[in-house]
């Protein structure tokens, strides 16, 4: 007896099944998603990012950040991602709505980053942390990102934009460590990373169109 169409139609089955329950599924419950009004400020929450977050977050993408960080706190029953003070609330999908890619990540060889822009607000933190993060953080294993940076003399008074760097790799005397728009880019788009919006799907309160 001739089994290829029992075969053909398992299989079949198989990955219609699957296509049923990761993007059809999926779709119908979160492709209709729109901005809240927020509580808080009363503008539409999330909000979009800026062009200079957006180049950022390309930036973001082409060094790996998504390697090392998720951008995803888990809730209070599952994890101690809130109890460590990675983010106020768990995220939601809505918390996702503006961005193209999403950077949830898997690995978390350093701290979440969803909660980012809130924990560490200082521009020139984040400068001094990408420049030499063992410095900045002791026992930190991230890899330096010096090449987002460049070296000069210094004309006259230091530029107003140039980073305090201490440890070995400190510029030499008369010189400065200036961050090119590419680090620029970045540290705006870690900046904009706040995910401290009360949505409703965090609470379960109801939804509230803008």
């Amino acid at each position: 007896m001739n089994k290829l169409p029992q075969l053909f139609a398992g299989i079949f089955f198989v990955f219609a099944t699957s296509w049923i329950g990761l993007v059809a599924y999926p779709y119908l419950q979160l492709g209709h998603m729109q901005p809240v009004k927020s509580a808080v400020t009363g503008e539409a929450a999330p909000p979009p990012l800026t062009g200079s977050a957006v180049a950022g977050s390309r930036v973001y993408a082409a060094n790996g950040c998504i390697y090392c960080h998720s951008q995803q706190v888990r809730p209070a029953w599952l994890s101690t991602d809130i109890e460590k003070g990675w983010g106020p609330r768990q995220t939601v999908p809505r918390d996702y709505l503006r961005e193209r890619p999403s950077f949830l990540g898997t690995m978390r060889t350093g701290p979440d980053l969803s909660n980012i822009g809130v924990r560490q607000p200082s521009v020139r933190w984040h400068f001094e942390h990408l420049y030499e993060p063992d410095v900045v953080t002791p026992g930190s294993i991230m890899p330096s990102f010096r090449f987002l940076f460049v070296q000069r003399p210094v004309r006259g008074k230091p530029g107003v934009d140039a980073v305090a760097v201490r440890g070995p790799n400190a510029p030499p005397p008369g010189h400065e460590v200036i961050p090119t728009q590419e680090a620029r880019d970045l540290v705006t788009y870690l900046l904009s990373l706040r995910r401290n919006e009360p949505l409703p799907e965090a609470d379960g309160s109801p939804v509230r169109q803008p």
